[in-house]
């Protein structure tokens, strides 16, 4: 095979705004060269390298995103041959120029045209892409098809914009999640990052009950959300309504009505102390939940004419009283409704410093473990997270100098794309950070392995995506209508990627990018369960009474692995 000196390796035949193709050169024997760049040996046409097209003192970078083979001449000429006839085209999605000092600068102003020459690209010129993030020293892989350039991203843009990180099950989010949050808080030691963790797999125990992190121990800090509390008094009225209201039962209208009167009264009444004024019906203060079942109660039963009729009330909130004692006398729920050290309007402040990691220990990632609530809660949880996260910093006067960042695992759980009235008041709550989050200095990670099932309103407002395998047509047809329009041939790629290769795009990218994220180091507890060894080697018998002591108490935490 014949190795050229120069870096020429084919002409443009074909141009598109968002795409180009070109013909590739050949050696005498019909084969394509190697082109030698400096030091390397560059393979010429391979789906994912980047080359370079000239014309004068223009400079079009693009990335290779097809080969395809076919017979050049006409057919006389590849009868009268000896010598195979073939001609080797490329198709190019272009990403941006290189000036003449070298810099790279995203979109194609000047376009070449049809004979323009096609060129490899240099390891040089390839670092001349990545240095202005270089500086900030947030590397999170390599290039994949060179491992010895490091990429960079601007986590300023990354977290502070948001960004969604997609991939089916097992392509290694969970990794790339920890890996990305390990290098921040190595990087930015004074983060605020709250991670919402729905699997267990960034704290958990082993069979002897020892403690285990995805992080650093002094970089983290694990709460349980039944021990954190998230009181019932501090929800909104949308969250209340999706707590304890049926939408699909023939009186959630009269009963929705009900609930905003009395949910007001109750707020003002037990609040008369703080000396505020009239208290809305979304007010994070305490009111009495018993007392709030004794005025649904009352109406339910009200009578007029001295009990010989019935009120215009009455029967019309059995379903929502049998709903909230339901609730109220299921030990699974305590943590949220009937908390131990959440009792009273004082104790918001203690619950904002936990969960924004100002408590004791300070750390800079806030692990908030839901494996333990209750599923059909957790939508709620999240939602009431999300929403104090935003709220604490919509009124802290210094939220530019305290920049929040949620992290929210399995996203699809409880931000769904459809109108599921369970979900209406989470949706709403995360598509208000996605939307406005960024002015107030809170920024939203949305992780899912199913983008085509998560809200497009949150997804279109990210502007960076961390893509990992993803195989599914109608998943990868989603995302190529979320991303740039010159970016969206590139989708293609993700079908092929590996265990822990991502292809970046967006804004805290130079240009998209298919990168080697690094290992983490802690690991999270995420990986597949071995059959094949366990099926060897694994215990031959079980404590049966325990795993149904476990699932009556609705613990799975206690030295549980």
């Amino acid at each position: 095979m014949t190795t050229y000196s120069n870096t020429r390796i084919g002409r443009i035949t074909e141009v598109r705004p968002g795409q180009f193709s070109a013909t590739l050169d050949e050696d005498s024997d019909g084969n394509l060269p190697m082109i030698t760049v400096g030091s390397q040996q560059i393979p010429v046409g391979q789906p994912g390298s980047y080359v370079a097209i000239t014309q004068g003192n223009t400079r079009v970078l693009a990335m290779v995103s097809a080969m395809v083979e076919k017979p050049g001449g006409d057919v006389s000429e590849r009868l009268t041959s000896r010598t195979s006839s073939k001609q080797r085209t490329v198709s190019l999605i272009p990403l941006g120029e290189i000036s003449t000092g070298g810099l790279f600068e995203n979109g194609v102003k000047n376009y070449p045209v049809v004979g323009a020459e096609l060129h490899a690209v240099s390891e040089d010129d390839i670092k001349s892409i990545f240095v202005k993030f270089r500086a900030q020293g947030y590397s999170v892989g390599t290039l994949s098809n060179d491992s010895s350039l490091d990429v960079c991203l601007d986590p300023a843009v990354l977290f502070g914009r948001h960004c969604a990180i997609l991939g089916q099950s097992g392509a290694g989010k969970s990794w790339t999640v920890t890996n990305l949050l390990q290098r921040a808080v190595k990087v930015m030691p004074r983060a605020h990052i709250i991670l919402l963790d729905l699997h267990g797999e960034y704290a958990w125990k082993d069979r002897d009950g020892k403690q285990h992190y995805a992080f650093h121990e002094n970089t983290v800090r694990h709460i349980d959300a039944r021990e954190l509390e998230m009181p019932y008094w501090l929800m909104t009225f949308e969250e209340l309504v999706d707590l304890f209201i049926d939408r699909t039962d023939d009186n959630a209208s009269v009963q929705i009505a009900f609930l905003r009167d009395s949910v007001h009264d109750l707020r003002n009444k037990a609040n008369k102390e703080l000396d505020i004024g009239t208290l809305s019906v979304d007010s994070p203060v305490y009111f009495s939940l018993d007392s709030l079942y004794e005025y649904f109660d009352d109406a339910n039963k009200m009578t007029t004419n001295f009990g010989k009729d019935k009120g215009a009330l009455a029967g019309q909130f059995d379903q929502f009283l049998m709903r909230l004692e339901s609730r109220m006398n299921d030990t699974r729920y305590d943590f949220m409704l009937r908390p131990k050290h959440r009792t009273s309007s004082d104790s918001l402040s203690g619950l904002l410093r936990d969960f924004v990691g100002l408590g004791e220990p300070k750390r800079p990632i806030t692990v908030i473990d839901l494996s333990t609530v209750p599923f059909d809660v957790r939508p709620t949880v999240s939602a009431q997270i999300g929403r104090l996260a935003f709220e604490f910093n919509y009124w802290n006067p210094q939220y530019r100098d305290f920049p929040l960042l949620l992290v929210c695992e399995e996203a699809h759980a409880y931000i769904p794309r459809d109108n599921d009235p369970r979900y209406e008041g989470t949706r709403k709550s995360m598509q208000r950070i996605a939307k406005e989050g960024r002015k107030y200095g809170v920024g939203l990670t949305v992780v899912s392995q199913r983008p085509n099932e998560l809200s497009e309103t949150v997804l279109a407002q990210c502007s960076t995506f961390i893509c990992l395998r993803l195989t599914n047509p109608d998943d990868q047809a989603y995302v190529r209508n979320l991303v740039p329009e010159a970016e969206r041939d590139l989708i293609d790629i993700l079908a092929s990627l590996g265990r822990g290769e991502a292809l970046a795009m967006g804004q805290a990218a130079p240009l998209p990018t298919r990168v080697q994220l690094y290992r983490p180091d802690p690991v999270p507890n995420s990986s597949d369960v071995d059959f094949y060894q366990q099926w060897i080697s694994g215990p031959e018998d079980l404590d049966v009474d325990d795993i149904v002591d476990r699932w009556r108490r609705q613990d799975r935490l206690k030295s549980f692995s």
